[in-house]
């Protein structure tokens, strides 16, 4: 097969040459309004092509490589004295797999325990390209399942306006969970 991103003859979708070249994980952080961490490891403008294949078939080799590329190598440097899990936002799955739960697996490690079917949305509109104010007359009005964990990472793939990890926040805060910081692929404000 062909790499994606410069044509040459590969094993994967992405040759092992770009993904060092452009593919290598950096950490932009940035607060939500709650004054809640969240932790992105690419601009959305440098892999914004990639995340579009998210609803393909093509979609879970591109979201896997960016997971073990970027996730993946934060799970296995992370350290905490307590046990902690991460919680993906909404890992319904569409296209025939949830990228959110994809990605939140990659952080399995000795330190982190992923956990998913915990947080639900049951608003299931499309956030893609609309307006904070939109977001923020839509909330995604997330279900909650119980887990017995209290220190909890939030996983997602792209944060924009942070009114989904804001309100998922929230949600987990009203079953007494502290949130560490969330983690995203990427962040739309990084230019």
């Amino acid at each position: 097969m062909k790499c994606l991103m410069c044509e040459s003859f590969s094993f994967t979708h992405i040759c092992h040459s770009c993904q060092q070249l452009f593919l290598t994980p950096k950490i932009y952080k940035r607060r939500l309004s709650n004054n809640i961490e969240v932790i992105s490891f690419y601009k959305y403008g440098d892999i914004k092509d990639l995340l579009h294949t998210k609803h393909t078939d093509l979609g879970f080799y591109i979201y896997a490589t960016l997971a073990e590329l970027s996730f993946k190598k934060f799970a296995d440097e992370f350290h905490f004295n307590e046990p902690v899990v991460s919680i993906p936002i909404d890992d319904n799955i569409t296209s025939g797999y949830s990228h959110t739960a994809l990605i939140n697996n990659s952080l399995k490690s000795q330190n982190i325990k992923p956990l998913f079917n915990k947080l639900r949305a049951k608003n299931s509109l499309s956030y893609s390209g609309k307006s904070r104010e939109f977001r923020l007359l839509n909330p995604r009005d997330f279900v909650l399942n119980d887990f017995k964990e209290e220190l909890v990472i939030l996983v997602d793939d792209i944060v924009t306006t942070g009114a989904t990890l804001s309100e998922a926040a929230t949600k987990l805060k009203t079953q007494n969970k502290e949130i560490l910081f969330c983690l995203t692929l990427c962040d739309v404000s990084k230019k």
